[in-house]
């Protein structure tokens, strides 16, 4: 059976050889059997004491072997991925704001202080678990707000002590969460979150300890069908304490985001291959069928696609040209590329299969129903505008001669790239 699954296998790594040391490397040796193993592999991860090596992050020059690592876990399973990724996101986030100095110590902190004040333990024993709670929803808002400035007495054991006299210092800026928070991923396991409000008409990233007073997960929402072990509803924060990471708009304007959103997307990647290994099995393991051929021949395609697009992303990332208006024209063409190519394997695969891997085999209709809700967020038809939006922005910009030969175009205004 391990024969069978070798193609799908190397091409879910991006490239044929996986290093001693790397990422993925260390998940291929640790693909867990639960969302809580899987948590406890994401704190490990992000432990240079336990991985053996740096905190892997996209733009550090190990960006490729970073998404690789998200893909073949998401093979393995779609769960475990999603469990995993948005706490490395959130630790390539912290380790960009302390580089650009946009945060400060408490925020990254916030994760031990409920365990020191013994209101429960950690999602994991290798360390706190985070999450990144930034999407926005109807009829929802999570609004932050500036406590006022309180002196304190430098001389005091304890850094929150009243000033006893003239000689006062002001207090680290304070923050409170009010509102609700929509799709809330791991609300419940997590230890703290990065999570995005609105103070006043900008949003803004804090760092929140989840284990504090105030923060309620709300029960009873989650009734998908797919990803069933990853509820991701609305928490709601009461006056809960939060640490600034960044100024207004920082998290949204920064290089990573983008990067961050092309990590998802391995992840899509990923989720495919363990879809299409259901029909390469089929595929090899019986008698010639022509249609069957031609569903196979479909899958590897796509997966070429989604593979070579994450490659060269992963490339154009460490080497620094994947930022401002560049990398978020990337991100849109590679999310837009994976996502396609997603849904033409579950197409291809459902056709040539029919019903009965969907109703007897456990394993592969939980796979196509968390790759089927994964994808949605992607918006389709909404993000195909947004990149041919995006595309027409970047022509008439180089037609007025507003980007450089640096970026692909020659003096005369005619680049290599017929883009």
């Amino acid at each position: 059976m391990q024969a069978v699954h070798a193609p799908y296998g190397r091409s879910m790594h991006l490239s044929r050889a996986v290093p001693p040391g790397s990422t993925t490397s260390f998940v291929r040796a640790h693909l867990p059997a639960s969302v809580a193993e899987a948590l406890g592999l994401a704190a490990s991860l992000t432990d240079p004491a336990r991985r053996g090596g740096a905190v892997p992050a996209p733009g550090t020059g190990h960006t490729a072997d970073l998404w690789r690592a998200l893909a073949t876990l998401a093979a393995h399973d779609l769960s475990a991925a999603r469990a995993v990724e948005p706490h490395l996101d959130a630790a390539a986030v912290l380790e960009q704001a302390r580089e650009a100095g946009q945060v400060a110590p408490a925020a990254t902190d916030v994760a031990g202080s409920a365990d020191a004040a013994g209101s429960g333990g950690r999602a994991s024993a290798a360390g706190p678990v985070w999450g990144v709670f930034a999407a926005e929803g109807p009829g929802v808002r999570l609004d932050a707000t500036r406590a006022p400035a309180v002196a304190v007495d430098p001389d005091s054991a304890d850094p929150a002590a009243p000033a006893a006299s003239g000689a006062a210092t002001a207090a680290p800026e304070r923050w409170t969460l009010t509102g609700v928070k929509p799709w809330c991923s791991l609300a419940g396991q997590l230890d703290a979150a990065l999570v995005t409000a609105w103070a006043g008409d900008e949003r803004r990233l804090f760092a929140v300890d989840l284990h504090q007073p105030g923060v309620e997960v709300v029960p009873g929402t989650w009734h998908a069908r797919g990803l069933v072990d990853i509820p991701s509803g609305p928490v709601r924060f009461d006056d809960v304490a939060a640490s600034p990471v960044g100024e207004p708009g920082w998290y949204l304007r920064r290089p990573g985001f983008e990067w961050g959103g092309i990590g998802v997307a391995a992840c899509w990647y990923g989720g495919a291959v363990g879809v299409a290994r259901t029909l390469h099995v089929a595929t090899v393991g019986r008698e010639p069928d022509p249609w069957r051929f031609r569903a196979l021949g479909v899958v590897d395609e796509r997966l070429g696609d989604a593979r070579r697009a994450l490659a060269e992303a992963a490339d154009l990332v460490d080497a620094g040209e994947a930022t401002g208006r560049e990398g978020r024209l990337l991100a849109k063409r590679v999310r837009g590329t994976v996502a396609r190519a997603a849904d033409d394997v579950l197409t291809a695969v459902g056709r040539a299969l029919g019903p009965a891997p969907l109703a007897l085999d456990a394993a592969h209709a939980a796979r196509v129903a968390d790759l089927e809700l994964y994808l949605r967020q992607h918006h389709a038809e909404k993000d195909e505008a947004s990149l041919g939006g995006a595309v027409r922005e970047r022509a008439l910009d180089l037609a007025v001669g507003s980007v450089g030969p640096a970026d692909g175009v020659d003096a005369a205004g005619e680049g290599v790239d017929p883009w």
